[in-house]
């Protein structure tokens, strides 16, 4: 790989780390701990959320019209969520061993964290955990064809990517005919080298 994409990687990674250490700063000026993979807060805190909770009627009947209308089409996409879910876990879990490549570890893609917010009702609460579910999801399902990405058709598009998945910057050059066997063999020992999540 070039070493200036190298260098710009390692110092994105750099800035990543960084915007965690920021907002890793944020959560504990809220007082929230966390404790493998679950939150606490100070029973203060709690107390003092939880006077800025609104009621589940009162939630319901400020509801603007437009998100009222909006519910029979958010709700069913649980269903082909649910099947996405189903099925790209089964494509690693039978795929992934016969191409070498550790299986992504499904939970660390998941975070239901917002439960714990004292100001949130029912429904709010429901609602940010189809939201973390979904948006899981699609980062579960984006690494898991992001690595088979790797192992089969490992080569840069010639147009640029919009958000392209961590492994893609790594792919052989487009249009790199010379190269593209060595570095389809070397990117597909990265795989079997990697470690699991």
């Amino acid at each position: 790989m070039n070493s200036d994409i190298l260098e710009f990687l390692e110092r994105i990674r750099e800035l990543e780390a960084r915007i965690e250490r920021e907002a890793q700063a944020r959560r504990q000026q809220w007082q929230a701990d966390f404790e493998s993979r679950k939150v606490r807060f100070e029973s203060e805190v709690l107390a003092q959320q939880k006077r800025f909770k609104m009621g589940l009627l009162r939630y319901l009947l400020s509801a603007e019209w437009r998100s009222v209308l909006s519910v029979p089409f958010i709700y069913p996409v649980i269903v082909p969520l649910v099947l996405l879910d189903v099925f790209v876990t089964l494509y690693q879990w039978v795929c992934f061993p016969l191409y070498r490549i550790p299986r992504v570890q499904r939970s660390d893609f998941f975070v239901f964290d917002r439960t714990h917010l004292a100001y949130l009702n029912l429904l709010e609460k429901i609602n940010c955990a189809y939201c973390s579910y979904g948006n899981g999801l699609m980062a579960y399902a984006r690494e898991v064809v992001g690595l088979t990405e790797q192992y089969w058709c490992p080569i840069k598009h010639a147009r640029k990517v919009l958000q392209a998945h961590p492994h893609y910057h790594g792919f052989a050059d487009y249009g790199d005919a010379e190269h593209y066997r060595a570095e389809l063999a070397r990117l597909r020992a990265d795989l079997a080298r990697m470690s699991v999540r």
